[in-house]
């Protein structure tokens, strides 16, 4: 069993390396959702000898990305590439919700051979899963991290039953979003896959004077190294 944590910093990289993560997924600013990490990040995960993946995002909110954005992104995937990212984790979206095919297309092109394309949650956006499927598949890509189409993989265990049924052998279906210790032995009875994505994050309560100042939230999250060892011992235990 493979378990990626998403991570944001030095910290959440070192937490997720301490507690026994086989995979992560580096990004910057997983309280905006995640975008894309600083190169300095995926440098430190080679060090490490962590494989990971590279969060393409460049900024927050939806996933409908302009042509300028796209040109950008497309340049984040190469330098992302060249640092020897795993791979890179990216999606996009129509304003009905649906996969953008052109602009994954797009980006897809510059995604070198033997480098994973992985399609992040906008598939969760998609007015019908079972055709974002199809469709994943024809471009190309790798593997689909998804919670089912609820705020969290726990609640979305059906439909993920349902994709991984209809997936096999052709893409990797990855549940993640509320993912703990406490619920992967469900998770995992009830789909058979062979990877998890998960946070494993706590809260840590920020300044008054810089939420108040509008530098932050009144909390940020944080990578747990204890979080992570314990889903890695439910996960063993099956």
């Amino acid at each position: 069993m493979i378990l990626e944590i998403c991570v944001d910093g030095p910290e959440g990289l070192l937490a997720a390396h301490e507690g026994g993560a086989d995979r992560v997924e580096l990004c910057s600013a997983l309280a905006l959702g995640g975008l894309t990490p600083s190169p300095a990040l995926l440098t430190m995960a080679s060090r490490l000898d962590m494989p990971a993946v590279a969060m393409i995002r460049p900024r927050a909110g939806d996933f409908v990305w302009t042509g300028a954005e796209t040109a950008f992104m497309e340049h984040e995937i190469e330098t992302m590439q060249s640092l020897g990212a795993l791979g890179v984790v990216l999606g996009a979206s129509l304003p009905d919700g649906r996969l953008d095919e052109s602009t994954l297309r797009r980006l897809l092109a510059g995604v070198d051979e033997g480098r994973e394309a992985v399609l992040h949650r906008a598939f969760d956006l998609t007015p019908d899963k079972f055709a974002a499927l199809e469709l994943a598949i024809d471009m190309g890509f790798d593997r689909i991290l998804t919670s089912g189409g609820e705020p969290g993989a726990p609640d979305g265990l059906d439909l993920l039953a349902q994709l991984v049924e209809r997936a096999r052998g052709r893409i990797a279906i990855m549940p993640g979003a509320g993912i703990t210790a406490d619920n992967a032995g469900r998770v995992l009875a009830a789909l058979p896959v062979d990877t998890l994505h998960a946070g494993c994050s706590r809260a840590v309560p920020q300044p008054e004077q810089a939420v108040a100042l509008g530098f932050t939230g009144p909390e940020r999250p944080e990578t747990d190294a204890a979080q992570v060892r314990a889903l890695r011992a439910a996960m063993a235990a099956g």
